[in-house]
């Protein structure tokens, strides 16, 4: 499986990234998963969403999550750690292109 990692130049406020799951072997090859969000926090840091579809019921706004753990909590915190780790790797990248090797 591969992350790829999509900066946003017009996204709302707070929202830096989308996330994509590029599968690589297994059934699942040659298919991606779509719908992951990198935003910023207001404290500091980042946060990952994950894919869901929002529905109303009686006027009430609800959202239905499209990807969600089969027994265990931590999947779904190690595939955010995982998505997080790619998008400062490749925020790293961008900045060395830009402004050059880092400072030793």
């Amino acid at each position: 499986m591969k992350i790829t990692i999509l900066f946003l130049a017009h996204a709302p406020a707070g929202k830096v990234a989308d996330a994509e799951l590029h599968f690589t072997d297994g059934p699942l090859a040659g298919l991606k998963l779509v719908g992951f969000s990198i935003w910023e926090r207001r404290q500091g840091g980042h946060n990952v969403t994950f894919p869901a579809r929002s529905y109303s019921v009686n006027g009430e706004r609800r959202t239905f999550a499209l990807l969600r753990p089969a027994g265990d909590t931590q999947a779904q915190q190690a595939l955010a750690a995982q998505i997080l780790d790619a998008f400062h790797a490749q925020q790293q990248t961008a900045l060395v292109r830009e402004f050059g090797a880092p400072a030793r």
